[in-house]
């Protein structure tokens, strides 16, 4: 039990004990003391006040010998108002260190056989291009957002989507065949994902110009520019051809279905690559080729119940207007199914593939008010998660210089990205020397897990639902709020530790007393539990990468007034070494939580 949980499980004793009540939870407020007044956690007692009949102050002052006369942990108080000011004894600082030492999850929680079963959707890419600077966050969010639901005692299955179907796909199908000549990755050198991209912007690079010729037909024929436009891209004879690739693929066309398995296939091998560079797994992938058709039979089946209703142009829709929602399209009149339609069939086979408890979907804030659409929908069909579907929404991510656009080809690439990324932490990690005394072999391994941490770290320390603006150059930083500053930390208390190798770290019952510096960092470590619980309820990687952050600076404040190798007092030592010792690991833990390695050496 953490000193939180202990004092507040005394606290509501106390007020039991001395007014017969029985405090619930939320009444038991316990916060840190604030820097200029003495104590260490403090209560608040207004909940109390009516119970006890007494001014704030009274209350308080009873509550406060109640506790250092049956709470050993507490060794005095002091009343402040309303508030009650608790400092906790060093024996109870020193157990607590003790109990963080010989755990070595301390602060996650284990999964049990009967723990609740949490999917996690991310990634979802489509196979006419490869993954991007926004895949990159919402792989590393869904990632994350796994790790912390796991440490929150869940059991978790990560999954992805993808979109393996559609117009799309057949565009970039189309400008292989035209403008390929028989090219494959093996040929050209490229990535899968990467050679399919370039025919994706090809395609579109070749459909703007007929678009273009067309409109000047057109309007040279009288039609007004904005109509003639109109009508040329729906006339252009690339996007007709598409359109016949996708009637065909619909209808199991051989020689389409083939080109389409090869192409994919590609992507597919490509995406991998990505995924393992990025340090990202799935349990289970799905297609949106095979749910489908799940999800017209899922759809038709409701309107066999009633739950839909089918238009006179043979259009299936579902009527949200209760809900406060419009009317939402299901089935087209020619019986073909859209986005929601197909998210109804993937839910329909996760459902029968897992006994999922919650269905969390890493999916960008533009796609909300679908989500908020979806949960009604599968509550309906009587999906037992549908109405508590979280769909964690996120923001988009921004460069220096402006959006990216896949059409055009001026995304930012994920490969290139990390590529660029751990070739910085490389330069920058020989400019400061400090891979004066390594291997190639081991500058290379380093500068991996020191660029890959930085982005990462970059990425996830920002509130999810916000847009943010990614700056590589400020990422790479051995000073402040990132990554390498984290990572640089663990690896000098490494250095120390093996430094120290051999040394007792024993600890008796007659030690000096503890500087503040030791209690705080010994209380801000306790806090690590408070902090994985908290992210798990508000989905949050950003609380666990403010987290390491904060304890990395304590430490550094720690490390910078106090000597822990050359301390001669040897109990003192022994102290400072078991404190050394669990700010690593639980940085390693935390880190973990995000998806970042850490290094023994920098």
């Amino acid at each position: 039990m953490n000193i939180e949980a202990l004092i507040s499980k005394a606290a509501g004793e106390a007020v039991k004990a001395l007014y017969g009540m029985d405090p619930n939870e939320k009444m038991l407020q316990l916060q840190k003391t604030r820097s200029e007044f003495e104590g260490n956690l403090t209560l608040v007692v207004f909940p109390f006040v009516k119970a006890a009949k007494k001014s704030p102050e009274q209350t308080a002052q009873e509550i406060g010998e109640y506790l250092v006369a049956n709470c050993t942990a507490i060794s005095k108080f002091n009343v402040v108002k309303g508030f009650l000011n608790l400092s906790i004894g060093e024996g109870a600082w020193l157990s607590l260190l003790q109990a963080m030492d010989q755990d070595d999850r301390f602060g996650m929680k284990p999964v049990h056989e009967d723990s609740p079963l949490v999917m996690i959707e991310y990634s979802s890419p489509n196979t006419n291009k490869p993954l991007h600077l926004g895949h990159v966050r919402n792989n590393l969010l869904g990632w994350s957002l796994a790790q912390i639901m796991e440490a929150n005692g869940n059991k978790v299955v990560k999954t992805n989507i993808v979109n393996d179907r559609g117009i799309h796909i057949c565009k970039s199908m189309l400008a292989w065949l035209k403008y390929g000549n028989g090219e494959t990755p093996e040929s050209s050198g490229k990535k899968g994902d990467h050679l399919i991209g370039d025919y994706y912007v090809a395609f579109d690079k070749h459909y703007r110009e007929e678009v273009k010729e067309l409109t000047a037909q057109f309007v040279a024929s009288g039609l007004p520019a904005e109509q003639a436009e109109e009508k040329a891209k729906q006339e252009a004879p690339l996007i007709k051809e598409a359109h016949e690739m996708l009637v065909k693929w619909e209808q199991n066309d051989p020689e389409v279905r083939a080109l389409w398995e090869k192409m994919n296939n590609w992507v597919y091998a490509g995406f991998d690559e990505t995924y393992k560079k990025m340090g990202v797994s799935f349990d289970k992938i799905y297609y949106e080729s095979q749910t489908y058709l799940k999800g017209k039979a899922k759809v038709e089946e409701g309107l066999a119940k009633g739950l839909f209703e089918r238009h006179e142009d043979n259009s299936v829709w579902a009527d949200l207007t209760n809900e406060g929602l419009d009317q939402k399209l299901l089935l087209r009149s020619d019986g073909t199914s859209v986005y929601m339609t197909q998210d109804i069939g993937t839910a329909e086979m996760r459902f029968q593939d897992y006994p999922i408890d919650k269905m969390i979907y890493v999916v960008g804030n533009e796609q909300n008010y679908h989500f908020q659409v979806l949960s009604i929908l599968l509550d309906r069909l009587g999906f037992k998660w549908g109405k508590e579907l979280v769909h964690f929404s996120y923001g988009m991510v921004e460069l220096p210089n402006g959006k990216m656009k896949s059409r055009e080809g001026t995304v930012v690439d994920a490969d290139d990205l990390m590529a660029l990324m751990v070739e910085d932490a490389y330069k920058t990690s020989m400019e400061l020397g400090k891979f004066d005394d390594m291997t190639e072999e081991e500058r290379r391994e380093i500068a991996r897990i020191v660029g890959m941490g930085a982005l990462k770290y970059f990425i996830l320390k920002v509130d999810a639902r916000k847009n943010m603006l990614f700056n590589p150059e400020e990422s790479i930083d051995f000073n402040g709020n990132t990554g390498p500053f984290i990572q640089y930390t663990y690896a000098r208390i490494r250095s120390i530790l093996r430094k120290a190798e051999g040394t007792n770290y024993s600890l008796t019952s007659h030690l000096s007393p503890l500087t503040s510096k030791e209690v705080e960092l010994i209380q801000k470590m306790s806090e690590f539990g408070t902090a994985v619980e908290q992210a798990g309820k508000d989905y949050s990687p950003s609380g666990i990468a403010n987290y390491c952050y904060e304890l990395t600076k304590v430490f550094n404040q720690f490390y910078h007034d106090f000597s822990i190798l050359n301390e001669p007092d040897e109990q003192k030592k022994a102290v400072r070494l078991m404190i050394a010792k669990n700010v690593a690991k639980i940085i390693k833990n935390g880190m973990g939580l995000l998806g970042i390695e850490v290094p023994e050496r920098m």
